[in-house]
């Protein structure tokens, strides 16, 4: 039987240039049992990618601080968003930039966090962090100011939950450091040959490839495991 999957999206469905690699489109929409999109971006882009895949909405946006699921219209937020805009302010009063213009559009739709470009100073921003009691995760493509309370297992669970499903039913895809309180909740763990060394430790298997094409590969391997 096929089990649900729980997948990333920046740097596993996506090529290095960060673009959607078109060949995990339709494995996605023809996957024959639920998929969740779990990403470190705001809520709408995930929504999106389910949109124009045509699949139902499921999923786990800002690193686990906005759950959607679409059989039971369940949205579930966590995180302290009033705390990391404090953070944010902070940060910029003391001279520093967020690093996305002056439109911020990675922001700009963001609930229940914020993030900040990898060219900002890292030991100033975990600093204020700690002083509001979050914490600064890399995810490899921006530093995410959030609730410690607040990640992608979390949101794992909380999906299952709605949809009446054990979370060790799941195999997770990933390749950041924000993917292995997934990797820890799932049954069954994959990451791309891309990944950081956290999500590399965490992974039960890593494949050959790197971002979407070790996608397809993970693919092979689940797919491989039912035939045997």
């Amino acid at each position: 039987m096929t089990p649900p999957l729980v997948v990333d999206i920046d740097g596993t469905l996506t090529g290095p240039d960060r673009g959607l690699d078109p060949r995990t489109m339709p494995i996605l929409k023809e996957w024959d049992a639920p998929v969740v999109v779990a990403t470190g971006k705001a809520f709408p882009y995930p929504v999106g990618l389910c949109e124009f895949l045509a699949i139902p909405i499921r999923v786990i946006a800002e690193n686990g601080g906005v759950v959607y699921v679409a059989e039971t219209e369940t949205v579930v937020f966590t995180g302290e968003p009033e705390a990391a805009q404090a953070v944010a302010e902070e940060f910029q009063a003391a001279g520093y930039d967020l690093g996305w213009g002056r439109a911020d559009m990675v922001n700009r739709w963001r609930e229940t966090e914020i993030a900040v470009n990898l060219d900002a100073p890292l030991e100033p921003l975990e600093a204020l962090a700690a002083d509001h009691g979050l914490e600064v995760v890399d995810t490899g493509f921006a530093y995410h100011v959030k609730s410690p309370a607040q990640n992608k297992g979390k949101g794992l669970k909380a999906v299952a939950r709605e949809l009446g499903r054990d979370p060790e039913e799941f195999v997770a895809v990933g390749d950041s450091e924000n993917d292995v309180s997934t990797f820890e909740v799932a049954g069954r763990a994959i990451a791309v040959a891309n990944a950081d060394d956290r999500a590399l430790a965490a992974a039960d298997e890593v494949t050959e490839g790197e971002y979407g094409e070790g996608f397809l590969e993970a693919v092979d391997l689940i797919e491989g495991g039912l035939e045997g």
